[in-house]
């Protein structure tokens, strides 16, 4: 019980991070996500202040949904697959776009128990953080449960848009 408490100070400290952050540089985020279901968006919201900031966030857990509403090329996901750096980097383009922010992030992997193929592991998940001025893919290998990977993503992804905002906004990049 006490990791678990552990665990969501740590999420909730990035997660007022992202937000302080994103409001210092005049930054607005957006999030796709497919393996954490809404995690990533939930940490965000859970926060009084996000509406400043947090422009939306898409749960797009099909391919269907991933072509649909992020507009993720349905070649590209036969290709690669929707566990790839190309389909991550595609979504968060695509939520991007589709909430007008300045930085988004997309989080797509395999977070089992089953859904593992040759190659893609459960725990094997692909990141995206892209903005105005660049973008950067990173993969994970997670151990663990479902929940546990789950949360370990979403803990991963908070890390990395808060380092991103930091950067942007130190960068000039803001407004």
């Amino acid at each position: 019980m006490k990791e678990k408490k552990e665990n969501a100070g740590i999420v909730d400290d990035l997660s007022r991070e992202v937000i302080e952050e994103a409001r210092t540089g005049g930054l607005t985020v957006s999030c796709a996500e497919s393996c954490t279901g809404g995690l990533l968006a939930g940490a965000i919201t859970d926060n009084a202040g996000s509406s400043d900031v947090f422009a939306g966030g898409v749960v797009s857990y099909s391919n269907r949904s991933k072509s649909r509403v992020l507009k993720v090329p349905e070649a590209l996901i036969r290709k690669h697959g929707a566990v790839s750096e190309e389909c991550a980097l595609a979504m968060a383009h695509g939520a991007m776009d589709l909430f007008e922010s300045d930085i988004a992030c997309s989080i797509t992997g395999v977070a089992g128990p089953g859904g593992a193929t040759p190659g893609k592991p459960v725990g094997l998940v692909w990141f995206a953080v892209v903005t105005g001025s660049g973008e950067k893919t990173f993969v994970e290998y997670f151990k663990g449960d479902r929940k546990a990977i789950r949360e370990m993503a979403v803990r991963r992804a908070l890390t990395e848009m808060a380092g991103v905002l930091k950067r942007e906004r130190g960068a000039g990049h803001a407004g």
